[in-house]
């Protein structure tokens, strides 16, 4: 495991499926951190494209970076490895790369879940990797740092779990609501449905327009179960902006549950997390925008007997590629919040 590190030292990292919108985050994160050595990045549909030509906003970082079609022999050795793939293909490569390269990142759900039999129902996949499954640590540091130190694949949660996490695990371990009848309701950015057109994501169908998707039994559900140890109904929305995140959960409130003791639940849960605000008034998307920053609040509504518990993130960078980053800075030992903004871009 690496430590605390400065001069010349460098971690070499690889981005395999650099060419999404995750993985052109990623390669914007690892400019900005101090120990990052990008090495190779690949993305098959775009190979033997500048990365710059496909994002021009890579130009300065990265003149000369042109995506790769993928070569195993290319990634062995390397000190960190992002895996931003489809599920399967993300289950299928990990094991040539664990314990051939220092630390795995995996930003899809191959390794999410405990529970290998869940996979078939909300992925329709077999999962062919049960020790694999056993090893990956969640990778959402406010819950599980201990775990991440030393990791060798580290399984990161995504936007709509980290947000719905950070604002209701608080509350259901202080046990001030019950773990039965919570709702989550996120606002989502369209990066979120990625960078291939679909009729999801074109302009015509996002501009003015917001709708819910994944009704009833939404993938991400059993994630969010197991990390906030709740039975929830999960409803997602995209609405039309680039890029962002907003939950807005509701879970009926244990006895003995007051304003005051939310709030202070909160504040302690968080009371020394890097990236992690608790605010007296709603967060917004605006206010951490290209940040790793998570805005939380809550309030109890003493008329319904309803804890309302929110969180705004930025759904590619805390929910996607910064939590990524994060995650691996701790399981490499190095400063949790190197190469990661606190400050979102407002206004």
């Amino acid at each position: 495991m690496f430590m605390q590190m400065s001069g010349s030292n460098r971690i070499t990292v690889g981005i395999i499926g650099a060419s999404g919108y995750t993985g052109a985050e990623l390669l914007r994160l690892a400019a900005l951190h101090p120990w990052f050595d990008v090495r190779l990045a690949t993305g098959d549909s775009m190979a033997g494209r500048r990365a710059a030509d496909v994002y021009p906003s890579l130009a300065v970082a990265y003149p000369d970076l042109v995506f790769e079609e993928f070569d195993p022999a290319a990634v062995n050795g390397l000190d960190l490895v992002f895996l931003g793939l489809p599920h399967g293909a993300s289950m299928d490569l990990a094991p040539t790369l664990v314990g051939e390269v220092g630390c795995v990142v995996d930003l899809s759900a191959a390794f999410r879940l405990k529970d290998a039999a869940a996979y078939p129902e909300f992925y329709g996949f077999e999962h062919t990797q049960p020790d694999l499954l056993a090893e990956a640590v969640f990778g959402l540091p406010e819950l599980h740092r201990r775990d991440l130190k030393g990791a060798r694949l580290v399984a990161t949660p995504g936007c709509h779990v980290t947000a719905a996490t950070l604002a209701l695990r608080p509350l259901v371990e202080a046990g001030l609501v019950h773990p039965r009848g919570v709702t989550v309701n996120t606002l989502t950015g369209i990066t979120g449905a990625g960078r291939t057109p679909t009729d999801t994501n074109v302009f015509t169908n996002i501009d003015s327009n917001a709708m819910a998707y994944g009704l009833l039994a939404h993938r991400h559900t059993p994630e969010m179960e197991q990390e906030i140890g709740a039975q929830l109904l999960f409803t997602p929305h995209l609405v039309p902006m680039s890029r962002g995140l907003l939950a807005t959960c509701t879970a009926p409130a244990a006895d003995g549950c007051d304003d005051a003791t939310v709030n202070e639940a909160l504040r302690a849960f968080h009371a020394d997390e890097p990236f992690v605000a608790v605010l007296d008034t709603p967060p917004a998307t605006k206010s951490v925008l290209g940040s790793n920053a998570a805005h939380v609040a809550a309030r109890y509504d003493e008329r319904t007997g309803t804890v309302i518990a929110m969180c705004a993130i930025d759904n590619l960078t805390k929910g996607a590629s910064g939590g990524a980053v994060q995650a691996a800075n701790v399981a490499l030992g190095l400063a949790e919040n190197a190469g990661l903004a606190t400050i979102g871009l407002a206004p």
